[in-house]
């Protein structure tokens, strides 16, 4: 009986989304165990309504960045020059005039520091705000989001665009209904479309509508026949996978049409550009956390030149979005963080490049009740080590949170009744605050 009822509720399912949710019946037990433990906490009011995370993978140099040093020999500064910011004495590097034009909306964080100088474990510490472990996989920041607050406005609560960068952007120990909707296609390619927001040609309104009422008449006789919390929290999120597919407020969040020329010239014709104006449409509509990525900076090799062919698309997308999203006046509700596994070697190696470096690099954060106009923390003369104010994954995540209104110390459930803390001994640094 129990066989027929599954097959039953999957064969309502033939939209798509619910596939891009992750969601089937062998997640109702791992949505049970996922729910919070018990510990004691206090809630932080909520300053940040969203949050979008620019990952840069592969490890972006901070010297050719965030973190110039003019003053360093030749070969610690590199062949690229810098530029002065809104922000005296502070300067970006060369080829980030236009986010120079806006570090008076920013805090640049020069002295984040981590032991992990392996792509992967560097991504899972940036991700999740845990080292990775050999006994469990830790929920990446969205996550943890869409665990805690779950949808709004029929929209995902986490999204990646254009897909999740790497494994550690995923639900890790709680339900695969926690992790991102994944875009699957790039905003900026002419024929754009989100797959999984597409009814098959044969689902009008009428039968979509009528495979709502049949589902809902299998889902009551189903939670009668099977009392568990679990089977009522998998229903709830059948529920979201029908309402995003039938949601018009969704699908025109998605729609790159409905933004003029001029607004697509404003952000860049190219990745960087449509991903962050997809980014800043998402959060307006009502996604909770949308993570982004964009090219590859794992520089070995001729550092000068991968800059200037990748970051100038990066500098135009970013500062038009900071910009943007103040204009519309949701920066203050709206956490921007931009990040990578870890930095660059101070000295530029053999084959003019630079090798990982996860003792000193930087991060940019903006909105949502981060500072405005500061520079925390400082490198050294050659990004070596920090030289003042250490800030550490955990801090950094403990810190978001904080502004979403989630408690770092809660605790949520992982498989065998183990309670986590959300984030493990992170600080928030009120550094970083307005």
């Amino acid at each position: 009986m129990g066989r027929r009822t599954h097959v039953g509720r999957r064969g309502f399912l033939t939209a798509g989304a619910v596939g891009a949710l992750g969601l089937n019946l062998g997640d109702f037990f791992a949505i049970r165990a996922a729910q919070a433990a018990s510990n004691k906490y206090v809630t932080p009011p909520q300053k940040a309504k969203s949050v979008i995370h620019i990952f840069l993978q592969g490890g972006l140099a901070a010297q050719e960045s965030w973190d110039p040093k003019p003053e360093a020999p030749i070969e610690y500064r590199g062949e690229l020059g810098s530029v002065e910011t809104k922000l005296p004495g502070v300067r970006f590097g060369e080829l980030m005039h236009r986010t120079a034009g806006v570090a008076d909306k920013l805090t640049v964080v020069r002295s984040v520091t981590h032991g992990e100088a392996a792509h992967e474990r560097g991504q899972h510490n940036m991700m999740t705000g845990y080292r990775p472990s050999p006994a469990l996989m830790y929920p990446s920041f969205g996550s943890v989001v869409s665990h805690e607050f779950g949808p709004r406005k029929n929209l995902p609560p986490y999204v990646c665009i254009p897909n999740a960068p790497n494994p550690y952007a995923h639900s890790g120990y709680l339900s695969t209904a926690y992790a991102p909707f994944s875009v699957g296609s790039d905003p900026a390619r002419g024929d754009f479309r989100v797959r999984d927001l597409e009814r098959p040609g044969f689902v009008n309104d009428d039968v979509y509508h009528r495979r709502m009422t049949a589902l809902e008449t299998v889902n009551g006789r189903f939670t009668e026949r099977t009392a568990s919390d679990a089977v009522a929290a998998m229903d709830e999120f059948y529920q979201r996978a029908f309402n995003l597919i039938g949601s018009q407020h969704a699908r025109e969040a998605f729609d790159m049409n409905k933004e003029d020329n001029k607004t697509k010239d404003r952000y860049g014709r190219n990745p960087a550009g449509q991903r962050m104006l997809l980014a800043r449409r998402l959060v307006e509509a009502g996604a909770r956390f949308v993570s982004l990525s964009y090219g590859g900076w794992d520089h070995h090799n001729d550092i000068t030149n991968n800059m200037r062919r990748q970051l100038p698309a990066f500098d135009q997308a970013f500062s038009t979005l900071i910009t943007d999203l103040d204009e519309r006046g949701l920066l203050d509700e709206t956490v921007v963080l931009v990040s990578s596994e870890f930095g660059r070697t101070p000295k530029i190696n053999n084959t003019a490049g630079r090798d990982h470096w996860s003792k000193v690099f930087s991060v940019a954060m903006a909105g949502g009740g981060i500072r405005r106009g500061a520079v925390i923390g400082s490198s050294g003369p050659t990004s070596a080590e920090p030289e003042e104010t250490p800030v550490t994954p955990e801090d950094l995540a403990a810190t978001m949170y904080h502004l979403l209104g989630i408690a770092p110390e809660k605790e949520l459930m992982a498989p065998g009744d183990r309670p986590i803390e959300i984030i493990d001994g992170g600080l928030v640094r009120k550094e970083l605050l307005a």
